[in-house]
């Protein structure tokens, strides 16, 4: 179940995103999902403390007609239970740069090939601070 979502905004080709929030202390992981509606996600961002058999590691993916993709992990682990972080993404017609705080970057490619989507929703245990589309 999603904590927060935004419906009907535009996240275009060209535009960033940029993403403040703080883990909860005991936080398991978190996600950001980014997609045209609820069924499908184009990026699906979700760094994981302890979670999936995972630690402290970075999973990008997508969801598409039901099923997830290909995992992705690539980048740092900049994230710290209970401590603020702030991370972008730059929309690109070929991918998702996101440049995380460490100076690390991950280039997801944009699987669905659309120049705009109108869907983000943030899960699991983080408090989101801010979040601005530029």
């Amino acid at each position: 179940m999603p904590g927060m979502v935004i419906k009907n905004m535009s996240f275009k080709v060209g535009q960033t995103l940029t993403i403040v929030g703080v883990p909860k202390p005991d936080a398991t992981n978190f996600a950001v999902n980014i997609g045209p509606d609820e069924q499908d996600i184009t990026f699906h961002i979700n760094p994981r403390f302890n979670a999936h058999g995972d630690e402290n590691t970075v999973v990008c993916n997508s969801f598409q007609g039901g099923n997830w993709c290909e995992e992705y992990r690539e980048g740092g682990f900049p994230f710290q239970l209970g401590e603020e972080f702030k991370f972008t993404v730059t929309f690109t017609p070929s991918e998702f740069q996101v440049n995380l705080s460490d100076g690390s970057t991950i280039n997801f490619p944009n699987r669905m090939g659309a120049e705009k989507y109108s869907f983000i929703s943030f899960d699991g245990e983080v408090r989101i601070l801010s979040f601005e589309i530029k």
